[in-house]
């Protein structure tokens, strides 16, 4: 008997030991600060993706063993889509904690100022997980071009395309405070106005300095009950807003953004405005000019006129500066 004792003794010690190490091993590789990583790594974890698919993600960014996360990951639910960082000093614990509440790490994206919403669907579905073409089915009306501020955003990575929409609306709101709504009632405008008026401005210059000027003839015009006649709105109503030179015909085109056949500005933005441009239209500049044609130097500026007759003979200069080059 005493025998048998010492040896159940003797197994017991074995089991404890052996209990002991299994314990020590799993708090190491799943509570020790494993990964040491120089710069915060991302891992993107997709819709129904295999746990070990994803396990061996985080190994690649991790560089490290990561047996504590796949022991981790068999005994939980799945992981939840997302954005997710991995830092240096992170244990599997603290990657697999991460991955199962969905606590992502933003992205950022740009939305940038566009003649159409193809670079914008394009920059989004480059960067989030929706496809660019979810986001341009839901970008189709001309109208959206006023919602839209463009800017550098932080968002999720798996932003729908309806999510985006609704921070644009946020964005929007923001935007439109009650300092800016007092300013577009100055000059006698909607928000929606100011950012249709903006977009004519953004396609007739893309210098800074020149924004606010050529905002202030465009209202100069409308407070007159002139017709505007922007260029911009004639190749926005032809379809091609590369035209480097109007004609007479492209004026004769039928289209309510023909701003050389219809009073008032067009019916929406021509493009997505730039802030800059928007606050342009919001705090324009002071003068009298009634008139503008670009430089004759090609500089992208353009000379301005009160008069008819002055606005005939830069004309005149610019006419002849495109026929010097060929274009036609």
């Amino acid at each position: 008997m005493k025998k048998k004792g010492k040896i159940f003794l003797s197994v017991c010690g074995v089991v404890v030991v052996l209990l002991g190490a299994a314990v020590a091993f799993g708090w190491y590789y799943v509570m020790s600060p494993l990964v040491n990583v120089e710069e915060e790594q991302t891992v993107k974890v997709w819709p129904n993706e295999p746990t070990q698919t994803i396990v061996d993600r985080v190994g690649e960014s991790a560089q490290c063993d990561v047996r504590g996360l796949r022991w981790l990951a068999h005994r939980s639910d799945a992981f939840r889509p997302g954005n997710y960082a991995i830092r240096k000093g992170d244990s599997m614990r603290d990657i697999w904690h991460r991955l199962l509440s969905g606590n992502q790490t933003p992205v950022k994206i740009v939305v940038p100022s566009a003649r159409t919403f193809a670079p914008v669907a394009g920059a989004l579905g480059h960067r989030l997980m929706a496809d660019s073409a979810d986001f341009a089915a839901v970008l189709i009306r001309p109208e959206q071009m006023a919602r839209i501020i463009p800017n550098t955003y932080e968002v999720y990575w798996t932003m729908t395309p309806d999510d985006f929409l609704r921070r644009m609306e946020r964005e929007y709101e923001h935007y439109w405070n009650d300092d800016r709504k007092k300013k577009a009632e100055s000059v006698g405008l909607t928000p929606d106005e100011v950012a249709v008026l903006a977009s004519i401005v953004d396609e007739e210059t893309a210098q800074a300095n020149e924004k606010p000027l050529v905002a202030a003839l465009y209202l100069n015009r409308l407070n007159k009950g002139m017709l505007l006649q922007a260029d911009p709105t004639v190749k926005y109503a032809v379809g091609d807003p590369t035209l480097k030179r109007i004609l007479f015909e492209h004026l004769k085109v039928e289209s309510p953004y023909n701003t050389y056949l219809h009073t008032g500005l067009p019916p929406t933005p021509i493009r997505i405005p730039s802030v800059q441009a928007l606050e342009a239209v919001l705090n324009p500049a002071r003068h009298n000019y009634l008139y503008m044609c670009a430089r004759e130097d090609f500089s992208g500026y353009h000379n301005f006129a009160v008069t008819l007759a002055e606005h005939n003979a830069n004309a005149r200069r610019y006419q002849a500066a495109l026929n010097a080059r060929g274009i036609r």
